[in-house]
C-alpha cells in the first residue's frame, strides 16, 4: 500500500501513516481515492424510525393497522363535520331564499292594488313552479 505523507495546512504536522484509513477494495475493484474518508458500515438500527424498526413483521403490521383505522376515524368524522357544515349552509341559504322571496312579494304588493294582488297570487297558485 503506497501512502503519501502530505502536510496539513491547519496543523503543524504531517500526515503520517497511522492517520490514513486503509482503503478496502469494493466488490466493483473501484476505490475511493481520498484516504481520510472513513469506510461506510452498515446502517445502524437504532438510527431507523420507529416504523422500520419494530421487532417483527407482525409487530410492524399490527401497527400499520392501527395506523391505518386512526386514519379511517378522522376521516369519517372529518366527513361529517363538513356534511354538517353543508347542511347549514344549504338551511341558510333556503331561509334567506324565502325571506328575499317574501321581501319582494311584499315590494310588489305595495305597487299594486288588492284586486291585481288577489289575481297575481291565483295565477302563482297554478304553476308548477309553486306546485310542484
Amino acid at each position: 500500500m503506497v501512502v503519501a505523507v502530505q502536510a496539513c495546512p491547519k496543523l503543524d504536522h504531517a500526515f503520517s501513516p497511522m492517520d490514513v484509513h486503509p482503503l478496502a477494495s469494493s466488490s466493483a475493484g473501484r476505490v475511493s481515492g481520498k484516504p481520510w474518508k472513513s469506510p461506510k458500515s452498515a446502517t445502524v438500527r437504532s438510527h431507523l424510525p420507529n416504523g422500520v424498526k419494530a421487532k417483527s413483521w407482525e409487530a410492524r403490521m399490527e401497527q400499520t393497522k392501527k395506523a391505518l383505522a386512526i386514519k379511517k376515524l378522522q376521516k369519517e368524522l372529518k366527513e361529517e363535520k363538513q356534511a354538517d357544515i353543508t347542511r347549514r349552509l344549504e338551511i341558510t341559504r333556503e331561509r334567506r331564499k324565502a325571506a328575499e322571496e317574501k321581501k319582494r312579494l311584499e315590494e310588489d304588493k305595495a305597487k299594486m292594488g288588492a284586486r291585481k294582488a288577489a289575481r297575481l297570487r291565483r295565477k302563482m297558485g297554478r304553476t308548477k313552479k309553486i306546485n310542484g
